[in-house]
Order: structure tokens, then C-alpha cells, then sequence
């Protein structure tokens, strides 16, 4: 599907990708992991035909750069920093499904399962969005069309614990039918969406590795958590991932499968007060009752 051969890219006399060779195949969903500055924003660009580079690289055959228009149509993209348009939403949204030949429809209907209401929001410039509803609208947008190849730059970044839930089903739906490359500097983030991880150091691949799925993207966990006593600054973050409590020491609520890792990073801050953590798979009917 994709063929990466002997890539090389220099800025002035800095490389940033050192010969980098590697084939993506339909259902790699694949961690694309390193330090800033290893090389992977490059090689983002590079896939969607943004930079010249030495070496080839080919979307079912087809090379990014001479065939950008046709690459695109297949390529969903969610960007780490939001572009900085003036565009309104409504006709954003008209200009992205042109450009994939897609129903625009499509893309709204994604942003409604996110949280957003695009027709609600049709006049709002983009650049005046919050941060967590720039992401969800380029998640639409990426997601609500049909395409061979995802490449999200840290997408759930700035996506409140529901809204992520929502993100890892929408991504769940796709793991048959599409490519994934999650770009970003941290393992732990995006461990349990992939099957594959690959890292870059100084521009060249230092580990390329498939894992085992330990968890479904569209796993849902019940969760409780028994403090020593209560704490308000504990309280605030718990009640930013929806977790409720009657008394202020056991709190319950959902987490999504591949959050887990993030929300025991949560925990950890606060390791002193905890008395007990309880964590449950739910079964799957369970989860669509929950999310009903």
C-alpha cells in the first residue's frame, strides 16, 4: 500500500531524514514515536507531497508529490497545530468534502457523535474555535469520508475523556479498511491504539515492531477509585474525565480501553491519597447501554 525507499531530507546542511525504508500495509496501525526534532513531522509532510526529498515514496503506487491531488482524496490528516483559517466552519466543511469528493453530510455527522454542532457553529470563523473544537472539526473531516491512509499528528491531544471515547469508536470503525500513522513523542499516549510502533532518532528508524492488541479501541472500562480522604484538587481532575462521587472519597465512572495508561498517569500524581483502585473491562452491550 505504502512504499517508503531510501527517504532523505535536508534543511539547509541538517539532515532530518537519514534513508528511511518502510512499508505500510492496510491495517498497520502504527505509533510513529520519537524525541522532537527525530523526524516526524517530516515524514508526515513528506506522505502528503508538502516537501521535495531524495528517495521514493508511494500510495498504491502513486507518488505524493506529482499526484497530490489524487493522494489527498485518499488521505485523512489531523494536523498537531490547528491551521490558522478564517474560513466559517460551514463553508470549511463544504471546501474539505469538494476536495474528497465526499458528502459533507458525512463529516457533520461525525462532528455531531464528537459533541459539536457544525450548523450551530456554520458562521463561526474557524480561528475563533476553542482549542477542543478546532480538533473535533478536523477529526470530522478526516473521518467522514472514505479514505486508505489516517495520519494524525497527536490527535486526541485537545479532546475532553467523552469526546476521546467517541474518537477511539470512530477509529475502531476504520482498523479493517485503512492504514493509521499516530504520530507522537509519547509511547504511553497512543500504546494501546496501534499494533505497531515504529521509532525515529536523527531522522532514521531505530525500532520498527509490531505488538500485540492487549485491548479493542472501542473497550470501555468501569472504574472506581476509594481516596484515603477527599481532596478537591483530585476532585477537579476527576471530574474532568466525568467521574462523580456522593461523599468525596469513592469515585466512579468510564474510561476509554486506550486511556487507561494516560488516566493511571493521572492517579500517579496523587499516589498518597489512594486507598484502592478497582478497574473493569465492560462487556460490549454493557458499553452501548452506557453510551446510549
Amino acid at each position: 500500500m505504502i512504499r517508503i525507499e531510501q527517504v532523505r531530507k535536508r534543511f539547509g546542511r541538517t539532515p532530518v531524514l537519514d534513508g528511511i525504508d518502510l512499508v505500510i500495509d492496510r491495517g498497520d496501525r502504527i505509533a510513529l514515536v520519537g524525541s522532537n526534532g527525530a523526524g516526524k513531522t517530516t515524514l508526515i509532510r513528506c506522505l502528503l507531497g508538502e516537501y521535495l526529498h531524495e528517495g521514493r515514496i508511494t500510495i498504491h503506487g502513486l507518488e505524493p508529490r506529482s499526484h497530490r491531488t489524487e493522494i489527498l482524496k485518499r488521505v485523512g490528516f489531523v494536523p498537531q497545530i490547528s491551521p490558522p483559517l478564517k474560513m466559517p466552519v460551514g463553508q470549511l466543511v463544504e471546501f474539505a468534502a469538494g476536495v474528497c469528493d465526499s458528502d459533507p453530510s458525512r463529516m457533520e455527522a461525525v462532528a455531531t457523535r464528537l459533541g459539536l454542532d457544525v450548523v450551530a457553529l456554520a458562521r463561526q470563523p474557524f480561528n475563533r474555535l476553542s482549542g477542543g473544537m478546532k480538533q473535533k472539526l478536523l477529526i470530522s473531516i478526516a473521518l467522514g469520508r472514505d479514505c486508505d491512509l489516517l495520519v494524525l499528528d497527536e490527535p486526541a491531544a485537545n479532546l475532553d475523556p467523552e469526546a476521546r471515547h467517541v474518537f477511539f469508536d470512530l477509529l475502531a470503525e476504520r482498523q479493517e479498511d485503512a492504514a493509521m500513522l499516530i504520530s507522537s513523542h509519547r509511547l504511553d499516549e497512543v500504546a494501546a491504539l496501534v499494533n505497531r510502533v515504529i521509532e525515529l532518532d536523527r531522522g532514521r528508524v531505530v525500532l520498527d515492531d509490531h505488538v500485540a492488541d492487549q485491548v479493542d479501541i472501542d473497550s470501555r472500562l468501569r472504574v472506581e477509585v476509594v481516596l484515603a480522604r477527599p481532596e478537591e484538587a483530585f476532585a477537579r481532575s476527576l471530574r474532568e474525565w466525568g467521574f462523580a462521587s456522593e461523599d468525596g472519597r469513592t469515585w466512579r465512572g468510564l474510561v476509554a480501553g486506550p486511556d487507561r495508561l494516560r488516566f493511571l498517569g493521572v492517579l500517579s500524581r496523587y499516589a498518597g491519597l489512594l486507598e484502592s483502585v478497582r478497574m473493569e473491562v465492560m462487556e460490549a452491550d454493557e458499553a452501548l447501554e452506557e453510551t446510549a
